[in-house]
């Protein structure tokens, strides 16, 4: 590996999300007044919707307005991708303040499945972007019914990094208990935390995903690894939870015996070779790529651990780390699929491991590179 690290001076970008009423307008207006917002760019689709006081605002330009406590609030002019590019251009050339990373809000309807891949198929945003995470806000009064009629509101639960339950005030216990099994049953990886009226700091919303190649503990937050061990209660308690969650959705939508969107995290002790396991991704997008929604691990490639992202068809390109960040040396892969069960992953890669012939193993690609 280059001692390059392929990560370094990228800026983080952190996509919040989340379904129409959650309280996306609420959380970036206050995040717009919180004093340690200095030095983040804020990107939303309509600048008028947060309703920005004018004794706020310290400069204005046509898209970008400069706030008195130093945070650059940005609308989607044209597109994300434009948005992004002219940001970076105006920073580089000094004619707006500079900025440590990029919060952007997403429409209630929208999909998050394609901001994430512009920041991985655009050659210029990936040389100077980062995907720090996906937050997804969660309205703990409407959003049993809107998992009902509403896939969108399933996609951004699933894709999630961290999932803030917001209008906790506004539910019962057992409803929120309810809900909170419900989106475990689709994202069991992601941190679930709740919030109220608003009231996050923006501390909260960062280091989430993969930072550097330079491993140590925090690189298997990304993979959810670091949480709690729970006791044997505890545990118990998770398991009910969840089980609760499947007999609702399962209760509620008869048409799907099964939730259709769910995590499935794979072990594989085997080491593999790059050309083996980007075989066995190659042919799984091929045949059911409408169904992965996002894919994360680190995988052992002939001893080195690779961390591999990837959403739908599009992957970021593969990073070597310098180390092992801990004792364990497995393959840990997190899919988040829709209608494909973890035996059928497995059989898919063992299948292609066992065909991959010995001596044609390639490295993985140049990593290192920006």
């Amino acid at each position: 590996m280059s001692e390059r690290d392929p990560l370094a001076g990228k800026i983080p970008v952190t996509l919040i999300t989340g379904f129409l009423g959650a309280g996306k307008t609420t959380l970036i207006s206050r995040l717009l007044r919180h004093p340690d917002m200095d030095r983040v760019a804020v990107v939303i689709n309509e600048i008028g919707e947060v309703g920005i006081d004018n004794d706020l605002v310290k400069m204005s330009s046509e898209n970008v307005s400069l706030l008195a406590n130093g945070c650059l609030c940005c609308s989607v002019r044209t597109d994300l991708q434009e948005t992004l590019r002219e940001l970076f251009g105006e920073r580089r050339a000094g004619l707006i303040p500079d900025f440590d990373r990029v919060f952007i809000e997403t429409t209630g309807l929208a999909d998050p499945a394609p901001v994430i891949q512009t920041l991985a198929s655009d050659g210029m945003l990936g040389a100077q972007y980062r995907l720090d995470g996906v937050v997804t806000l969660v309205d703990a009064v409407n959003a049993l019914q809107q998992l009902e009629t509403s896939p969108e509101a399933e996609r951004q639960i699933a894709l999630a990094d961290r999932i803030f339950i917001t209008k906790c005030d506004l539910a019962d216990d057992a409803g929120l208990a309810q809900l909170q099994a419900a989106v475990r049953v689709i994202n069991a990886q992601a941190e679930l935390r709740r919030c109220a009226m608003g009231e996050l700091h923006p501390k909260e919303l960062i280091g989430i995903g993969l930072a550097s190649a330079r491993a140590d503990a925090s690189t298997l937050h990304f993979l959810g690894e670091l949480k709690a061990a729970p006791d044997a209660e505890a545990e118990a308690e998770a398991e009910a939870e969840a089980s609760t969650g499947a007999a609702y959705l399962a209760q509620r939508l008869p048409a799907r015996h099964d939730p259709a969107v769910k995590t499935l995290s794979l072990r594989f002790d085997a080491p593999f070779t790059w050309a083996a396991f980007s075989s066995a991704m190659e042919m799984l997008i091929a045949l059911r790529g409408k169904d992965l929604l996002r894919v994360k691990g680190i995988v052992n490639v002939e001893g080195k651990p690779v961390v591999v992202q990837g959403v739908g068809h599009v992957f970021h390109p593969p990073v070597t780390l310098d180390r092992w960040p801990s004792d364990d040396t497995g393959s840990r892969i997190v899919f988040i699929t829709r209608h494909i069960e973890a035996p059928v992953l497995r059989a898919l890669f063992g299948a292609v491991g066992a065909l991959q012939a010995e001596g044609t193993a390639a490295a993985p690609p140049a990593s290192t590179q920006a």
